[in-house]
């Protein structure tokens, strides 16, 4: 297990122990010892190896041995123990927002529940509002959440299945009978969540395909297995991956329709109809009526090659859901969209002087070695109080603290630059935290709401405009709020932000976070033609989340987004220019 894995489960075992009652002392070490792993600087399995977990503080010999096996063998025998002497029921009420778990005890200790079933029905009842500490609101939210829960349950980040995806690809192209694998479904097209994931291979062997596939390490369950299918739980997420298995002409038409949506699948058949053709997951034929019969298929070796018979350029899987891709092919106006290696830098991160990881100078390292030009720091300010945000005196010390880096960088011949920059909070009339004499003392200002979710959604939308006409503000940072599959978007006018900061040419932030992706990949095609700029931020906290960029990068194609389209595309002195407002 990796550290984030290791740190994950030390934090279940402390919920699981506060569901238990048990000492507080014991379940804060737990999470502290989690917070500990995730901080670390270098790899868990390396401390680990060399003995020295002792050297991380508050790390006795219990937690020391705890994390010894997770690390090495991938199971802690304690934490299974632990688990199943909790009600499943329980730990599942501790993920509706507002339910801790010293909430979720109270709850159980007064009426028994143990279940989000029981739970719904006692809040529907009024039997939650009259415990203390909750009331009728609480109860509301309960059902809010329960609800919220439900429709998600079977939905994952879509880094999550990249990160089950990708080394699973991997082995499939390595192996003997292989001949062309790809991902497929919404992963392959990059949408925000994902229901499962899908593999397509060709083999003159799919048997053999199917058995390696279901006997995976990472492999929890098998739900079915077949000649030419198979449907698998992976990882402790519990991630549905299927695989299909076809021949090696089957590939390239049961990779576009395993590809596209519904809705673009419907458009491609009904194309294929029109020109006496009949396009299925088997081929494409020379036929009316349904058919898989070989003699009739005509020949095409890859996807390309099946866009062009239907008088198409071929179109990109991330724009494959019928908004605008088929006009635009016809008439040969794709974009030639952005590759994730464009990318230059991050506008919006954090460090230790707020909620993030890292000084400002193990930063610097770490993004030059990268090969990234520039990295914005931009902590948050002090109205996000629980992120530790910097007031006034705080942001002078650090413009003066990136200074001193950049000289030190200069000095040493490392041609890269930190930028100083603050993350500054919309207040719910759209002033900002800082003033404008501070403000423009900063290399880069991101105005973000942090608080006062719940206004209507015309002062929201007045609250950013706002935001976005002050001169010395750069972007709008995570346009709605969202917390994909956690927390629902603020309601906000996008076309109204967005013709505002035409205007103004205030950029709106494309936030690479799996948990937001927000501005939403659809309303991307509207600010460009509006001639809004991207920036595709990592809104990093720690090292490891400047792989964000790719992410971002991913999900601003499904916006139809080019190199010309993405501020931070461009070197520092580019960067400079276009920062220049009306």
């Amino acid at each position: 297990m990796d550290k984030y894995e290791v740190a994950e489960i030390l934090n279940e075992i402390a919920t699981l122990l506060e569901l238990k009652g048990e000492n507080p002392f014991k379940t804060r070490a737990y999470t502290n010892g989690a917070r500990a792993i995730e901080a670390l600087t270098e790899p868990l399995d390396k401390i680990v190896d060399e003995g020295r977990l002792g050297e991380i503080k508050g790390f006795g010999k219990a937690l020391q041995e705890k994390v010894a096996a997770l690390v090495e063998t991938g199971k802690l025998e304690y934490y299974d123990k632990l688990k199943a002497s909790v009600p499943e029921g329980l730990v599942a009420m501790t993920a509706i927002p507002g339910l801790g778990p010293k909430k979720v005890v109270a709850i159980h200790k007064a009426l028994g529940i143990d279940s989000l079933d029981a739970l719904e029905t006692a809040c529907k009842d009024g039997q939650i509002a009259p415990l203390s500490g909750f009331g009728k609101k609480s109860e509301t939210k309960i059902l809010e959440g329960i609800e919220h829960s439900r429709n998600y349950a079977s939905r994952h980040h879509l880094d999550e299945a990249m990160l089950l995806a990708e080394p699973i690809l991997d082995d499939l192209r390595a192996h003997p009978d292989t001949i062309r694998c790809s991902s497929a479904g919404s992963l392959r097209r990059s949408k925000e969540t994902v229901h499962d994931v899908d593999f397509l291979v060709s083999s003159r062997e799919p048997e053999r395909i199917i058995d390696w596939f279901v006997h995976q390490p990472e492999v929890t369950s098998v739900l079915a297995q077949g000649d030419t299918k198979a449907s698998v739980i992976i990882g402790r997420k519990g991630i549905q991956a299927d695989l299909r298995v076809v021949s090696d002409a089957e590939f390239p038409s049961a990779l576009a329709y395993f590809t596209g949506s519904k809705e673009h699948n419907i458009v491609m058949r009904q194309r294929a109809i029109e020109r006496g053709l009949r396009l299925n997951e088997y081929g494409l034929f020379k036929s009316k009526e349904e058919t898989r019969d070989p003699e009739l298929r005509v020949n095409c070796a890859t996807e390309e090659e099946i866009f062009r018979e239907l008088e198409l350029d071929y179109i990109p899987p991330e724009l494959r859901e019928d908004h605008g891709e088929f006009e635009a092919a016809e008439n040969h106006t794709l974009p030639r969209l952005l590759e994730w290696t464009d990318l230059k830098g991050s506008l919006h991160n954090h460090s230790e002087w707020s909620d993030g990881r890292g000084t400002l100078r193990e930063i610097a390292d770490a993004m030059s070695d990268l090969g990234l030009s520039y990295w914005a720091i931009t902590d948050h300010s002090k109205s996000s109080f629980q992120a530790n945000g910097l007031d006034e005196k705080r942001l002078r010390q650090q413009i003066k603290a990136i200074a001193e880096v950049n000289q030190q960088l200069e000095d040493e011949g490392v041609d890269f630059r930190l930028l100083s920059g603050t993350e500054a909070d919309i207040h719910t009339d759209g002033s900002l935290d800082f003033d404008d004499d501070l403000l423009a003392e900063l290399d880069i200002v991101v105005a973000s709401i942090h608080q006062s979710f719940q206004l209507e959604e015309k002062q929201m939308t007045e609250r950013i405009i706002k935001a976005a006409s002050n001169p010395h503000v750069h972007m709008i940072g995570h346009l709605t709020g969202r917390l994909l599959l956690s927390r629902e978007a603020y309601k906000v006018n996008h076309q109204e932000i967005i013709d505002t900061c035409a205007k103004t040419g205030t950029w709106i932030e494309l936030n690479a976070s799996p948990y937001r992706l927000d501005m939403d990949w659809r309303h991307w095609r509207y600010a460009k033609s509006k001639g809004v700029k991207c920036v595709i931020n990592c809104d990093a906290h720690r090292f490891e989340q400047a792989g964000h960029l790719r992410l971002g990068a991913n999900v601003a194609r499904k916006g139809w987004l080019t190199k010309e389209d993405v501020v931070n595309t461009r070197p520092l002195k580019e960067l400079w220019e276009l920062q220049v407002r009306d």
